[in-house]
């Protein structure tokens, strides 16, 4: 049997993580064990490791994160039919869900488990393991947002892309990686995509599918697009980043959109964890933005929620998504990998340096590390 080496997040709030010996997975009834080739990093990953005090509280440590990776499969278990030993999978690890809390289930380590539900075929040979890796929760997280009939509700995406519906949707943070899947599958699923971006990415979001494309940073941003919008059939807003959720129902507003709903995808965390009663400090910050966001929202008319990826796991959207819809659309290349895949390294040693990395903000690029 082979062996298996794991980076463990030592202790709740530990700031280095250990990479040592592990145990071997073994394969459950639905799952597959995976060869790791590539690893990519999520916010969510430092931010459990930073804020472990009031995120994932249910997780006993030492514990192994993680949540994308791509790889090869080396064993099955029962009733797992669709996927091989042999085949070369992306996927989300699920070690951190408080319905699973398991190490064997993340991804920073050589051999991790994964749902076959959650397992997609990498059906296109020169898309490579980093690239893959860039998929999972991202293209979860859009899932969430853009289907689920608590957020926006839109139909569902299929290979080929269905006709225009005529309607629109706001993609507000298109060059992160949940915008990058957001727009591809709302085109996909016959929906005019109107994003904002950094000026160098536009090309990007065009080349993803956006109609339109705006500066974030433009101080006149708001008033522009809702002057484009105005008289569309929109049907509401994604909000990926700092400050979105804000905008976002500011254009509903100035527009009157079809349906004035924000699909929040980002939660207000603070960019300095306080230095008095942080928990408390934090936990009183988030209750009292999101009260008043919801006031706000109320005199407004606009509804809005953050994203949850765990109903969309339980309801068969995510099975859809990766089961019938990306290995089709992954093989005709009209879904790509984005953003840029930028390797930090070559071994589970690395992922401490990706997570440090990612920490100080990057643009349009995915850390991956390799091994």
């Amino acid at each position: 049997m082979p062996t298996n080496c794991a980076a463990f997040q030592p202790k709740r709030k530990a700031n280095v993580l250990q990479v040592r010996d592990a145990p071997y997975p073994v394969a459950g009834e639905n799952q597959l064990v995976v060869r790791t080739a590539a690893i990519a990093i999520n916010p969510i990953d430092h931010l459990i490791q930073s804020r472990g005090d009031i995120m994932f509280t249910h997780i006993k440590y030492p514990f192994v994160l993680g949540m994308d990776v791509s790889g090869e499969v080396v064993s099955v278990g029962k009733g797992v039919t669709r996927i091989r030993p042999g085949d070369r999978v992306f996927g989300l690890c699920r070690s951190t869900s408080a319905a699973v809390n398991d190490s064997a289930q993340g991804a920073f380590q050589s051999y991790t488990v994964l749902q076959e539900d959650l397992a997609s075929i990498i059906t296109r040979p020169e898309i490579s393991y980093p690239e893959a890796s860039v998929f999972p929760l991202a293209i979860l997280t859009a899932s969430s947002a853009l289907f689920e009939k608590a957020q926006l509700g839109l139909q569902f995406p299929e290979q080929p892309a269905r006709p225009s519906s005529g309607k629109a949707v706001i993609i507000w943070g298109g060059s992160s990686s949940v915008g990058c899947c957001a727009i591809q599958l709302a085109v996909a699923a016959g929906y005019e995509v109107y994003t904002t971006a950094s000026t160098h990415n536009h090309a990007l979001m065009r080349k993803l599918g956006a109609t339109q494309a705006w500066n974030y940073q433009d101080a006149a941003v708001v008033q522009s697009m809702a002057n484009e919008l105005t008289g569309k059939s929109l049907v509401g807003a994604v909000a990926i980043g700092k400050g979105a959720a804000e905008k976002c129902m500011e254009v509903l507003v100035k527009c009157n959109a079809e349906r004035k709903h924000v699909a929040m995808a980002t939660f207000p965390v603070p960019d300095q964890e306080p230095g008095f009663l942080p928990v408390f400090q934090i936990m009183a910050s988030f209750v009292g933005w999101t009260v008043a966001y919801k006031l706000r929202g109320l005199i407004n008319g606009v509804s809005s929620a953050f994203v949850d990826i765990e109903p969309t796991i339980g309801n068969g959207v995510a099975k859809y998504i990766f089961t019938a819809y990306l290995p089709k659309a992954l093989e005709s290349g009209s879904i790509i990998p984005a953003p840029e895949v930028q390797i930090i390294g070559e071994s589970l040693d690395k992922i401490q340096e990706a997570m440090d990395t990612l920490k100080k903000g990057v643009s349009a690029k995915k850390l991956v590390v390799t091994l």
